[in-house]
Parts: structure tokens; sequence; C-alpha cells
């Protein structure tokens, strides 16, 4: 039984716990987000740059929980950047070298709308990269990973797991709304035909590839509130702890924003 098998994915909120959790997690993360910044906290200066990567299935929910994410904070305070397959003059360098632009500085915050593990998934069972290149990459990702948080990079990994029922399900629902059948391609559907190409490449990643410097956090996602409360809550969870092991000062959470009542 691999890793993804072992999720429970009936796990399920009601939208009033969500918008509860959603409310006070906003509220804490805009507060460590200022804090990373050097925008509050005194004298304490900028904290560890912060990247977020979300890998996970099409219709996942990764674009509903980055903008949950990104809600709470000024825009000027975060950057987020979406990556499709890299395209002609990209391919003549390696695989790692057209991310190194988006990733954050001391004080600052990215979030990457699929990332550096496409070479191990998509290239992988596409055959866009050969057996050699993918294999070679876990290696590098694991070294490339290791050398960010070297340098004091916070990194929070997430893969969003649904299962294919709730997948052909969301599929079939967006294609039946004109505001988001853009986001449905026959590339999507085709893609659903090898699933358990996959679901073998995913195993393969989590395995090779979660480690102390940068680990993965599997979210549930069939319940889209679930997701995006376990996502808010995690990366406040790891900037807390990526802070106290590198001995950023933070402030204590509070009640949150004062009622209008």
């Amino acid at each position: 039984m691999g890793r993804l098998d072992e999720l429970d994915l009936s796990l399920s909120l009601k939208r009033k716990e969500q918008d509860v959790r959603l409310e006070s997690a906003g509220f804490r993360l805009t507060q460590l987000r200022l804090a990373l910044g050097g925008l509050s906290g005194g004298d304490a200066g900028i904290g560890p740059p912060l990247c977020v990567a979300f890998e996970g299935w099409d219709a996942s929910g990764k674009g509903g929980a980055i903008k949950r994410l990104v809600g709470p904070l000024d825009p000027r305070h975060v950057r987020v950047v979406s990556y499709a397959a890299p395209t002609h003059d990209e391919k003549r360098h390696h695989f790692l070298r057209r991310f190194w632009p988006a990733l954050p500085g001391w004080g600052g915050m990215s979030i990457c709308d699929r990332s550096w593990y496409g070479r191990v998934l998509v290239e992988r069972v596409e055959g866009f990269a050969a057996e050699t290149q993918w294999r070679r990459a876990y290696g590098e990702i694991n070294s490339f990973e290791g050398t960010l948080a070297a340098e004091g990079m916070i990194l929070v990994k997430f893969w969003m797991h649904i299962s294919g029922e709730e997948q052909k399900a969301r599929f079939e629902r967006r294609s039946r709304d004109p505001l988001k059948s853009w986001k449905l391609t026959d590339e999507d559907w085709r893609n659903r035909k090898k699933r358990p190409f996959y679901e073998a490449a995913v195993e393969e990643m989590l395995e090779r590839t979660d480690t102390e410097a940068a680990p993965w956090h599997l979210v549930e996602a069939d319940s889209k509130r679930y997701a995006r409360v376990k996502v808010m809550e995690t990366v406040i969870a790891e900037i807390e702890r990526g802070c106290a092991d590198r001995d950023f000062p933070l402030p204590e959470p509070d009640e949150g924003p004062a009622s209008d009542e």
C-alpha cells in the first residue's frame, strides 16, 4: 500500500467551521507574514524566505487553496507563480534554471502553482524527459532543496490528492460551467487514462524526495473546504517551526481582529 492509499478522503468540514478556521488562520498568517517581512516585530529584522510549492492532480483544488492562502495578505507581500510546460528556450538549459527567478529572498514569500517536480511527474510519464534524466532528477532536486534550506529558506511542499471519481465529477462540472470550462483541456482527459502511471510516479516522488529539509505534506482534497483549511494551517505551523529552528522571533498569537460590534 502506498502513501496515497493511506489518506482518508472522506474528511470534510461544514462551511461554518471552514469559515471560522480560515478567518482565524488568515489573521495569524498575516501576523507571521508581516514579521517575516520585517514590517512588525521591532528590531528583529527580516525573516527567512518562505516558498510554498503546490503539486497535485488536475482539478485537485490547488488554485482554490492558493486563493485562500493569499487572500488575507497584502498582494505586495507575496508572489504567486504558475508553471506550465517549459518553452523551447528553457529546454536548452538545466531543468531547474527556470525556477530560480521566482524563489524568494530573505523577507520574501513565493507560491509556486506547480514546480520543479514536473520533471519526475508529467515529464516522466509523458516521455518528455529521458529515463536517465528523470531518474537523476531525484538527487538533483534533493540537493537543490537542501541548498535552499541550508541558506535559511522555509520550504512547504503540498501534494493535493483526490480520488479518480471526484476528479471525474469536477471535470464534468467544469465542462458545463462557461466561466470554468477554459480550465479543462483534451490533455486533462487524456491524462486521466494514465492515472495508474501517474500514481506510480507520485509514490516514487514522495518516497525519494520527502526529506528533513523539505518534507511533503499530503492533503486530503476530496473536500475543498477541508483541503483549504489544512493548507493554511499547515503553512502557519511550518513557518512557526522553521522560525524556531532558525531562532527568528515571531509574535505570539492573539485573539484576532477586534469585532466592530
